[in-house]
Parts: structure tokens; C-alpha cells; sequence
């Protein structure tokens, strides 16, 4: 049964979900995300996944990966515009570098105003969880489903992007014989062209191929790091860091406004894209893990964010 602090957000999340179908906006697509989510369920623990499943409205029967689009469909909504400088992070043109305190803010130099400090915060919030709790100060679904978001998004190389380009999306070119933008490329179009192409149109085929890679293919002998990094609230700058520089090395690179962008690009490319998701959606099983797992202490993994200050939106 829903918790009465999900009561308000379950018209706006069953509507979410029965619009799935639409292409999100600048973020990974659908699929993206889906993929992601997908993954890390799959992952998790039982106490991690019993905790998941208590937390999503009733309607998903327990599918996170149903309402992984969400935080991009209600970005433009009056009550969470605010969240939408959240899916990305602009660095300074030709920099190739991530620096929390010089590029996670917002307008008039609002701290945490990216998606690495949104996926600390939204981390922060969900250490609040208990089953039965009668602490309602946060809305942990919510919060749920921001951060399973954010951590797809982190992971698209391009939502570190440069600012003057806005992550690529105002460099306008051709992806095969149809006009799109270096940005969306990286979102949509290297994906939706492999399920195409390469897996028979079965979304399944492709993540069963993210899956062995990571487990017994060529990723598996260092998927054992993906979860490295000092704390959980520390992991999101390096997560930034990688993505910045896998743009500047894969994605700015051999890409310029007005070309055709085709078989060599997707060719050379989509194992940097597959890649990601999958590292997204382990290391989002080991965020949920470790914060509804049997052993998560409340108090004992609160630690400082990388820019020593907690909004708590």
C-alpha cells in the first residue's frame, strides 16, 4: 500500500508512466534510462529491492525502470521547473575537466545545482529511509526516482558538456540521412540505431549483451572498480570527471556543425555509449544497496558533499 507522502505524487506518477512512450528530452532516451534502471534492479539485494518496491506507486508492479523517465517529463511542470539544471553539468569550453566548486551551480551561484550535486542530495535524503517510518520530511519515492534518473544521466557523456555548445545540442548535423544535434546523438540516436541494427529491434537482446559483458565478457575484469570511490557522496564528481572526459575524447571529437555522422562515428562510439549504461546501472545497484541494505546505519554513511554543503531540496 502507497504511503499517504506518496498520495500527492501518485497522479503525476501514473500519468508519467502512461506517457512513457513519448521521447524524452535531452537526457538518455527512454531506452537510455530504461536500460539502466533495468539493470540495477536486477542487481540488487533483497533488502534493497524489497525497499525499491515499497517505495514505487502500486500501478508499476514493482518495475523501477517503468518510471525512470519521470524526472524528465515533469522537468517543465510549474511545481519542478526547479529541477531542471539538475540533468546536466556545463564545464568551461575546452577545459575537459570536472571542478565541483567552479561548475556544480546554478543562477545567481546557487551550490549543488547539477546533476552530480543533485545525485548527492537525493543520496542524502534516501539515508532518512526506514520501512514504517513515520519521519516524512522527505519524500523518499520521489527522491527514488530522481536519483535512479540523475544516475543515468550523469553517465551520458554529453550532460558534461561544454557551455557554450549547451552539451553539444546547439551543434547541428546529420546522423545518417536525418538532421540532428551532436547532443541528441549521444542521447538517442547511437542507441536507438544498435536495437535497430544490431539487435533485431529487441531492447532485451541489447541489455542481455550489457549483462554478459559486465559479468563474463570483456567488462568483467574490472566492473569490481565501477563501484570504487571514498563515499557514496563523493562518487558523483567522479562520475562527472569520466564523462567530460569521454566527450571530449569521443564525442566532440570528429564531430563538427553540419557534417553527416554515420557508420565510422557509430561504429567507433557505441561501445563508449554501451559501456556507460551498463556502469550506470551497476553503480546505481550499489547506491541502493548500500542505502536499504541489511547493514546501512543511518548516521554512520552521512558524510560532507564535495562542495561541504547539503541543500536537502
Amino acid at each position: 500500500m502507497a504511503s499517504t507522502t506518496q498520495v500527492s505524487f501518485l497522479l503525476a506518477a501514473v500519468l508519467a508512466w502512461a506517457l512513457a512512450s513519448a521521447p524524452a528530452a535531452d537526457s538518455w532516451s527512454k531506452e537510455g534510462h530504461t536500460l539502466t534502471c533495468r539493470i540495477a534492479q536486477g542487481l540488487l539485494e533483497p533488502a534493497a529491492a524489497h525497499a525499491v518496491k515499497n517505495l514505487l506507486p502500486e500501478e508499476v508492479g514493482g518495475d523501477l525502470s517503468a518510471l525512470c523517465v519521470w524526472p524528465d517529463q515533469v522537468r517543465h511542470w510549474s511545481k519542478y521547473r526547479w529541477t531542471s539544471p539538475l540533468h546536466f553539468i556545463d564545464t568551461p569550453d575546452q577545459a575537459c575537466s570536472f571542478v565541483y566548486s567552479r561548475d556544480c551551480h546554478g543562477q545567481n551561484g546557487v551550490e549543488d545545482m547539477c546533476v552530480a550535486g543533485a545525485i548527492a542530495n537525493f543520496t542524502s535524503q534516501l539515508l532518512h529511509y526506514r520501512h514504517g517510518s513515520a519521519d516524512r520530511k522527505y519524500n523518499m519515492t520521489e527522491a527514488l526516482l530522481f536519483l535512479s534518473h540523475f544516475m543515468g544521466d550523469v553517465h551520458q557523456p554529453m550532460h558534461v558538456g561544454f557551455t557554450s555548445d549547451q552539451g553539444g545540442n546547439t551543434i547541428n548535423l546529420r546522423w545518417f540521412k536525418h538532421k540532428s544535434n551532436l547532443h541528441h546523438v549521444w542521447d538517442r540516436e547511437i542507441i536507438l540505431t544498435a536495437i535497430a541494427e544490431l539487435y533485431g529491434k529487441d531492447m532485451d537482446a541489447f541489455q542481455n549483451h550489457l549483462v554478459h559483458n559486465f559479468t563474463t565478457g570483456p567488462w568483467s575484469d574490472d566492473v569490481s572498480s565501477w563501484g570504487d570511490c571514498e563515499d557514496l557522496l563523493s562518487c558523483p564528481t567522479k562520475y562527472a570527471a569520466e564523462s567530460i572526459n569521454l566527450a571530449c575524447k569521443w564525442a566532440y571529437s570528429d564531430a563538427h556543425e553540419g557534417e553527416t555522422l554515420s557508420d565510422g562515428y557509430f561504429g567507433s562510439r557505441l561501445p563508449i555509449v554501451a559501456r556507460r549504461i551498463a556502469q550506470g546501472g551497476v553503480r546505481l545497484a550499489v547506491f541502493l544497496n548500500r542505502l536499504f541494505g541489511e547493514h546501512h546505519h543511518h548516521s554512520d554513511d552521512v558524510v560532507a558533499s564535495p562542495a561541504g554543503s547539503m541543500m536537502n531540496w
